[in-house]
């Protein structure tokens, strides 16, 4: 059964209650219930239309565990400071505990007129423990409420994701040694451009990673500010300790302005564009092998368990979760766009349209999570394909520059440099061979200082070795970045960061 909101009850059938779509009644109790939120203010009970229209529960009970782990550390608080009793509290935080026990067993009713996993736990609690259960909200909204469980939630999240990444980092790294030795063409514009070793591929991607992870970390500091306190708007009256809860929560310290904790979902729009970069980067990655799996590259196999066959053409062999990572990736763009819409308008404080952040922030996060899930084994189980990758290595003139380069070293002006490795590439072009075949003769009909040492900087190896600076392709630049990198993820070194550029 899906988990959408349902809308319109006159379209759901009359054999599938709304307990049936997230769960069965334990009790057995079909009357209604009303909310614990409508106050003695309302005459009438919400028409069913409303309720359908206005729920929640179909997405937010995933903050069940926040919710109550939040609720406990309250209620320890409210202990302390004398607006319950300590008896109150232990009977709360057993029940608590106790409904949360049958929340992960699903065995908690769901009533539908409850509206949120909020309402469903403090009715649970209320039906169990009476007055007692009542006095659970004192000193809290459920504006604090929603705002520290989806940050508690979305510090999870974070947590999950950064794991996710340095994991995918880890499959990156592990190729690098077995791959040391292959040359591949590094592409601009999707033409070749200039040879890089196989393992300096990977570490750009670990880099890229990298910088995703610190993206992250700083998107959770920012979040972990503890909400509780702020009530609904403007703070409340009553002898609380803030600090307290953030202590028992796990959070840095406090929100400042109970203003601007009420409208804030700044750390939301922040966490999803720190996922839309990973999936930029993830669809980036997918794109690329994609290419290299091709018959016309040929660079790369794919694992098979992470590929699909054709209905019709037997030979097919897809590179289905790859266009998939590609192709969610838009949605988790999309989600971003969604949240930056949702807030633009929204005058301070709380308005009901912040319900609806909740389902693109999750999608985000979940699509994300299942294509790291799949990204880090089809990283580690792919193989280059070394002979055809050879077979083609000394096609596209790669050299060109590595030649340029060398007369630049004789002192010739890179314009001019650059104008006459043209001519003779286009010369070479005409007669089908390389630059390390063409003849001295003919590059000194084009610029008479080339020399017979010429030969020792051409050929794709030769272009290689021949690299120098900080950052390139050189072999012994990549092996430090191999043992920087070695370094960093094996937790050699703690005090530095993922993303630090010295070791």
């Amino acid at each position: 059964m899906g988990w959408g909101i349902i809308a319109n009850l006159d379209r759901r059938p009359a054999a599938e209650p709304i307990a049936a779509l997230f769960g069965s009644n334990s009790s057995g109790n079909s009357q209604p219930v009303k909310s614990p939120s409508r106050s003695g203010v309302f005459e009438d009970n919400a028409d069913a239309r409303m309720e359908a229209f206005a729920e929640s529960i179909s997405f937010d009970r995933r903050l069940y565990r926040q919710d109550i782990r939040g609720s406990i550390a309250h209620a320890e608080m409210l202990a302390t400071v004398g607006l319950i009793s300590s008896e109150e509290f232990a009977q709360i935080r057993d029940t608590l505990r106790e409904i949360e026990g049958e929340l992960d067993a699903g065995r908690l009713p769901i009533r539908f007129e409850l509206e949120d996993i909020h309402m469903h736990i403090e009715q649970a609690l209320i039906d169990r423990i009476g007055d007692v259960g009542r006095k659970l909200h004192t000193a809290r909204s459920r504006n604090d409420q929603v705002s520290t469980d989806i940050r508690m939630w979305v510090r999870d999240a974070l947590d999950k994701l950064d794991g996710q990444l340095e994991a995918l980092q880890h499959a990156f790294l592990g190729r690098c040694e077995r791959d040391f030795y292959i040359i591949l063409p590094a592409y601009t514009h999707l033409q070749r451009a200039q040879p890089v070793l196989a393992p300096h591929y990977w570490l750009a991607y670990i880099e890229k990673f990298a910088r995703d992870r610190e993206r992250v970390a700083d998107c959770r500091r920012r979040l972990n500010r503890c909400s509780l306190g702020v009530a609904a708007v403007a703070g409340t009256t009553l002898p609380i300790d803030r600090d307290q809860t953030a202590r028992l929560l796990e959070f840095d310290g406090v929100t400042a302005n109970s203003l601007d904790t009420s409208s804030d979902r700044d750390f939301m729009l922040e966490s999803a564009f720190a996922l839309s970069v990973i999936a930029s980067h993830l669809s980036g990655w997918a794109e690329e092998w994609i290419l290299w799996s091709t018959v016309e590259y040929g660079f790369l196999q794919l694992p098979q368990a992470f590929c699909t066959g054709s209905s019709i053409m037997p030979q097919k062999v897809n590179p289905d979760a790859l266009e998939l990572i590609r192709g969610k990736s838009a949605r988790v763009m999309g989600n971003l766009q969604t949240l930056m819409l949702l807030v633009k308008n929204l005058p301070m404080a709380y308005n009901r349209d912040l319900q609806e952040d909740k389902p693109p922030l999750f999608d985000s996060f979940d699509t994300v999570s299942a294509m790291l899930e799949l990204a880090e084994p089809i990283v580690a189980g792919s193989e280059l394909v070394r002979e055809t990758i050879n077979d083609r290595l000394e096609r596209g003139y790669l050299d060109a520059t590595t030649l340029m380069e060398w007369m630049i070293r004789k002192g010739m002006p890179q314009r001019r440099a650059h104008h006459l490795v043209g001519a003779i590439v286009g010369e070479a072009m005409r007669r089908g061979v390389s630059l390390a075949n063409l003849p001295l003769e003919v590059m000194q009909s084009h610029a008479a200082e080339i020399d017979e040492s010429v030969y020792d900087s051409l050929g794709t190896k030769n272009a290689v070795a021949a690299f120098v600076s900080y950052g390139s392709t050189a072999p012994d630049q990549v092996r430090a970045q191999i043992a920087r990198w070695t370094k960093i993820l094996h937790g050699c070194s703690p005090e530095t960061s993922p993303g630090s550029a010295d070791s």
